[in-house]
């Protein structure tokens, strides 16, 4: 039976010990406690909350013919492709005794600011809420990241995980949702969890009860010493700052790469620019895995140079490593300019015409140019990050030159 919690805070941050519960066998390389189940094991209990603030068990779900625990994400793109193609499942199979069931597994402090480079949230709980109400899902979504306990019991190694048991609770089929990790359903050819369903609903074996799943790896809480090293390693940075012209900066202004560039004219003297530059940084590090780039045009003195390189390494301001490689090939030795011309309507004429002059003021182009985002004054970051993944896409795509 479900019990109503009264809000979230009961959620406690201490870690519980994450402990076997017998089933299968330890898989290497993985967490302690970690278990591989097998066909016909029984699927074992959990009890987590959900986005109801309810809580759930396996036994809320007692009465259901079939029970597909699925374990999905806010974060990952092969996750988010799915969403579409589970919610018409339990719509197509509603009154034919299948309950669905999704796991969020993965801890948010586990996850590098660049993995979140597909999704507007992280894998924590309120974003949870706010997830799967813009994605409209209809069914129950619960949340695993504070123990993990029961992505341990079930073996759940990435996201999407899905796991289909019968009436008994004996497991049939566990691997991948279908065999696309893009979003578009025509890219399907073969819908394993469903052909599944389908043979158990109709009396039948499971011809291939074990696929491999395919997606972002299970982020556990061992993972947070990842997290911190990267982030240590990424405040030792270095940036690299030269002098810009007009001339040079129409030239990156044309972006003829396939690059999405955001430009952002600033000076360390401009208060507001200073107050908005961690949003800047937070969204380069957002989109650090993907193609983009943050190329920051300093109006300070180009005598004071120097003291631009020391804000920007303050604040951590350096170029992802995915970026190198296209530098190289450009000739660019970083991403961050003082502007030298005397004359601050050449740089208006270069990078916007539009803008009115006052800093800080920022401009997102798409490859070709064409403007994304442009904003004058302090940027709101969470505006900012939305209109660049609307742009770039919540998933995978495939590439359209491929037959």
């Amino acid at each position: 039976m479900k019990r109503c919690l009264p809000f979230l805070a009961v959620l406690s941050t201490v870690l519980m010990p994450l402990a076997s519960n017998g089933q299968g066998k330890k898989t290497g390389g993985q967490p302690e406690g970690f278990q591989e189940l097998k066909t016909g094991d029984a699927a074992p209990d959990f009890e987590l909350v959900g986005i109801d603030e309810e809580m759930h068990t396996l036994k809320d779900y007692a009465q259901a013919d079939y029970l597909m625990v699925a374990f999905i994400s806010n974060h990952c793109p092969s996750s988010q492709a799915i969403e579409a193609r589970l919610k018409k499942l339990v719509k197509e199979y509603k009154g034919q005794g299948l309950r669905v069931v999704a796991i969020n597994p993965n801890d948010p402090a586990a996850l590098r600011p660049d993995e979140l480079g597909y999704s507007k949230y992280n894998d924590s709980f309120p974003e949870m809420k706010r997830h799967a109400r813009e994605q409209d899902f209809n069914f129950p979504y619960l949340y695993d990241g504070e123990t993990q306990k029961t992505a341990l019991a079930y073996g759940c190694l990435a996201t999407p995980h899905v796991f289909l048991f019968d009436k008994e609770r004996k497991l049939r089929y566990q691997g991948r949702f279908d065999d696309s990790r893009f979003a578009d359903a025509a890219t399907v050819t073969r819908a394993d969890a469903q052909e599944a369903l389908d043979a158990l609903l109709a009396g039948k074996e499971v011809e291939v009860p074990v696929t491999l799943p395919h997606g972002c790896s299970t982020k556990w809480i061992s993972k947070r010493s990842q997290v911190t090293t990267d982030q240590e390693k990424w405040e030792k940075g270095e940036v690299h700052v030269e002098l810009i012209d007009a001339k040079g900066l129409a030239e990156l202004r044309k972006n003829d790469t396939g690059k999405v560039r955001m430009f952002n004219v600033w000076a360390t003297w401009c208060g507001p620019c200073v107050q908005e530059f961690p949003e800047l940084v937070a969204t380069s590090r957002k989109f650090g895995l993907r193609d983009f780039e943050f190329i920051s045009i300093s109006m300070d003195d180009p005598k004071t140079l120097p003291d631009v390189k020391a804000f920007l390494e303050k604040h951590n301001a350096i170029v992802p490593a995915k970026l190198k490689a296209s530098h190289k090939k450009e000739g660019r030795a970083g991403n961050a300019y003082v502007f030298n011309d005397a004359s601050s309507d050449t740089l208006i004429q270069a990078l916007d015409p539009e803008w009115p002059g006052p800093i800080p003021h920022t401009l997102v182009v798409a490859p070709g140019g064409e403007v994304i985002f442009r904003h004058n004054g302090i940027v709101d970051g969470d505006e900012l990050r939305a209109k660049i993944l609307e742009h770039m896409g919540r998933f995978y795509a495939p590439d359209p030159e491929q037959p």
